[in-house]
């Protein structure tokens, strides 16, 4: 079982491999390469373990989340204005930390 894992994960991206776990086609294969051992029944992958961490790309990260590649810059009415505050200001002292809306 473990081999037949192994190869299916080593060569293929994420994204891929969550697309092929979520069919069931792995448990298919798992069943059919364990049959002469030992009859196995409504075999599913319950967890997968990533032994090795991929290296972080932020732009692989927003394609697999559907938003594509961006360049991080503001658009449209996203914009922001820097407030200007006299030196030395100090925001006001609170009585409390708590909120009476609970």
């Amino acid at each position: 079982m473990e081999q037949t894992m192994w190869d299916f994960s080593v060569d293929k991206a994420l994204r891929a491999e969550v697309q092929v776990l979520t069919t069931d086609s792995t448990g298919k294969d798992i069943e059919k390469a364990c049959q002469f051992i030992y009859p196995l029944h409504d075999v599913f992958i319950r967890k997968v373990k990533m032994l090795k961490k991929p290296k972080f790309e932020l732009g692989k990260l927003m394609e697999l989340h559907g938003e594509g590649s961006s360049s991080g810059k503001a658009t449209g009415d996203e914009t922001s204005t820097k407030v200007e505050r006299a030196d030395g200001y100090e925001p006001p002292v609170q009585e409390s930390v708590y909120s009476s809306d609970f």
